[in-house]
């Protein structure tokens, strides 16, 4: 007996199912297009695996529903051959978005932008070195370390080690992603340092705590419970901001300030329910870690400059509760956050985990100076040459020439990226995952 019309459309719609399954299951650097060259600037074979295990994952999933359809028979009825169907499709789907998402990343890795890409991973690694260095038993085992790209949007955006994504369809993130908008690649941008600082948080197993602690501090302060509510939503921001001025000190202030300043209608509004603080109290926030951190001069320029730019006697769109809060919410949040211990860095600050001096300070703002001479000095840390720039820029420099000295330098000169960031003995005490999210600057 011939089969129906019925019969053959869905055979046919399972045979070319079958022919895009397993496509996608491996990626290299060849894959990507890298040629030898490229690959001192590429990520690392942990990283390559580490995508090629999330994508095998994907595919014995993908076998198994092939299975499921072939054991369904033609006796079944037309809808629940659609749902077998369905649900194969589904699963070359989650690879194919898995695969376009790191075969995207890792090719960036074979163009002009790539030492640029290399320079900003040197810094993110040692971003976390510096924690391994103070605090050396802080991380539980080696972890991957961070991989940037660029990718458009306005501000850099963080892709934390764990969370589901939904442009995968849930599929979880097998090591820290960092976006970088096109025109922000130089590796000198403050808010690189604070989506670094995102990755930490989370790596560290601070996240909820932080927020708990922070809502609990404010309670003791006796501030409205409006107030209360709107601080601790932005606790995850406010702790990128005062992680990532301790990576690299005043100068982060002042970029962070720089990358915040607009016209008064968007700094000086409100938005519900937003992760971010307002931009003006935002700046206040910095100026007083900044000066809780030491460097009161460097806080007071940073505070008169936001003031000048900003003052709510000509208006503004923030509820007053905030601006009534914030001279006591402000350097309560501060304290809260920097100096107080953490039970998940084993009762130890973040100041001390991230350590900044005033010796690093000097070094930085020595640094700026060589830069403004034409040399790179050798042994700064690479996080530090983000703040060095700012003090070369700021002192004359031309920013296209240094740009181009840092690059060579991180790609050439400083240590290699590691494939895995160091291993430690485990670190006491468990650690509660990051939620999933995705944030901006």
């Amino acid at each position: 007996m011939a089969a129906s019309p019925l019969h053959r459309f869905l055979v046919a719609k399972a045979r070319t199912l079958k022919s895009r399954a397993h496509r996608l299951t491996t990626l290299s650097p060849a894959t990507v297009g890298l040629r030898p060259q490229d690959l001192r600037h590429a990520p690392s074979r942990a990283h390559f695996e580490a995508a090629n295990r999330r994508l095998a994952s994907i595919d014995a999933v993908i076998r198994q529903r092939l299975e499921e359809l072939d054991r369904i028979g033609p006796q079944a009825t037309p809808s629940d051959r659609l749902l077998a169907l369905a649900m194969v499709e589904r699963e070359i789907d989650r690879a194919r978005r898995s695969f376009g998402m790191f075969f995207e990343v890792f090719a960036q890795r074979g163009s002009a932008f790539a030492p640029a890409l290399a320079a900003h991973d040197v810094i993110a690694a040692d971003c976390y070195r510096a924690v391994r260095k103070a605090a050396p038993r802080i991380f539980s085992g080696s972890l991957l370390a961070p991989v940037t790209y660029l990718e458009h949007g306005y501000s850099p955006m963080t892709m934390r080690r764990g969370v589901t994504l939904g442009r995968l369809m849930g599929e979880r993130n097998p090591f820290p992603l960092i976006r970088i908008p096109w025109d922000r690649e130089k590796p000198w941008q403050a808010t690189f340092l604070h989506e670094v600082a995102h990755n930490l948080q989370a790596d560290l197993g601070i996240w909820e705590e932080n927020q708990h602690a922070v809502l609990e501090r404010l309670v003791t302060e006796d501030l409205p419970a409006r107030a209360i509510s709107i601080f601790g939503r932005w606790h995850k921001e406010i702790f990128a901001d005062l992680a990532a001025l301790l990576l690299g000190g005043p100068a982060v202030g002042w970029g962070m300030a720089e990358f915040l300043a607009h016209p008064e209608d968007k700094v000086m509004t409100y938005r519900p329910g937003g992760a971010h603080p307002t931009g003006l109290l935002r700046g206040l926030i910095l100026a007083e870690a900044m000066r809780s951190m030491g460097f009161a001069r460097e806080a007071e320029a940073l505070e008169t400059v936001w003031r000048g730019l900003y003052d709510p006697r000509r208006g503004h769109r923030i509820p007053q509760v905030l601006l009534d809060a914030a001279p006591r919410a402000i350097p309560a949040i501060v304290n809260e956050i920097m100096y107080q211990p953490r039970r998940n860095l084993s009762e130890r600050s973040l100041a001390r985990v991230i350590p900044f001096t005033a010796a690093d300070q000097a070094a930085i703002e020595a640094a700026g100076r060589a830069l403004v001479a034409g040399s790179v000095p050798a042994g700064l840390a690479p996080r530090f040459l983000v703040s060095a720039c700012r003090y070369a820029f700021t002192g004359g420099a031309d920013i296209v020439a240094v740009s181009k000295r840092i690059i060579a330098h991180l790609t050439r000169e400083a240590a290699p990226v590691p494939a895995r960031l160091p291993a430690a003995p485990a670190a006491s005490g468990p650690r509660a995952p990051a939620p999933a999210s995705r944030r901006a600057a």
